[in-house]
């Protein structure tokens, strides 16, 4: 892969229309944006089925182009084939710098291990329910629950609903804060510093699917600023006039 800023990347848009719900399209593209220019994006389903319905209103709003798949075989998806071997032939192109695969399904762990063997970058964008080899395949993995489309649904809920969904939300499990508190050991500097940019990077390599917005929070800085019984936080002037750098320390 060449080496460019993320937002510079050229990214392969392959969509898994029985796997992912249409009402979070805009959120999706939204998101993709920020990794970089979505050059094809194609979406796999049999558009034949009343299911469907609900995409058709929105592919064209987002230039998204249609590959109709038959279910030739009850309990099979044919559509996992196809954009499998879309992937592989954009792959070949060699015009590409990374893909975006939205689905929840596991099928695709070996497609996602296979580009980056290649040198792509792979985001995968899919519900919290999708299996954990297809998120730890990806290099960055995105839960569809916490985009724009998913926050407007909740809007909607029961207050008891509302409730429930904040505390799952907010809840920072052990196993987070592990990763956390190592990755700041491994790039700490003799004062015991990091840099909080690196330790976000070193964090999703080792765990793709983390994101602050899965516990409640917008940006990385807040959700380590909630943890003050483990950390301290310092913020130093940069180069550039109103920009700080946050760094991190374990107490």
């Amino acid at each position: 892969m060449s080496k460019h800023d993320d937002n510079d990347l050229k990214l392969a848009v392959l969509i898994d229309a029985d796997n992912v719900p249409f009402s979070n399209i805009k959120g999706m593209m939204e998101e993709i944006a920020k990794y970089g220019t979505p050059t094809t994006k194609r979406i796999y389903g049999d558009w034949t089925r009343p299911n469907a319905n609900g995409w058709k209103g929105v592919l064209l709003e987002n230039a998204i182009t249609p590959i109709q798949q038959y279910g030739y075989t009850t309990g099979k998806n044919s559509s996992d084939s196809a954009l499998i071997i879309d992937a592989m032939d954009l792959l070949y192109s060699g015009k590409l710098d990374g893909f975006c695969i939205v689905s929840s399904d596991s099928d695709f762990t070996r497609l996602a291990i296979r580009l980056r063997e290649s040198g792509m970058k792979v985001i995968g964008i899919g519900e919290q329910k999708t299996p954990k080899p297809f998120i730890s395949a990806c290099d960055r993995f995105i839960f569809i629950e916490v985009l724009e489309g998913a926050k407007k649904k909740k809007t909607t809920a029961t207050s008891t609903d509302k409730k429930k969904d904040e505390k799952i939300m907010t809840k920072i499990d052990v196993d987070t804060i592990d990763i956390i508190e190592s990755s700041i050991e491994d790039i700490a500097d003799d004062d015991g510093w990091a840099f909080l940019g690196d330790v976000g990077n070193l964090i999703v390599k080792k765990k793709p699917e983390f994101d602050p917005r899965n516990f409640g929070f917008s940006k990385l800085t807040p959700l380590m600023k909630s943890l003050t019984h483990l950390l301290e936080i310092h913020e130093r002037e940069s180069d550039k006039k109103g920009i700080k750098h946050v760094y991190v320390r374990l107490k």
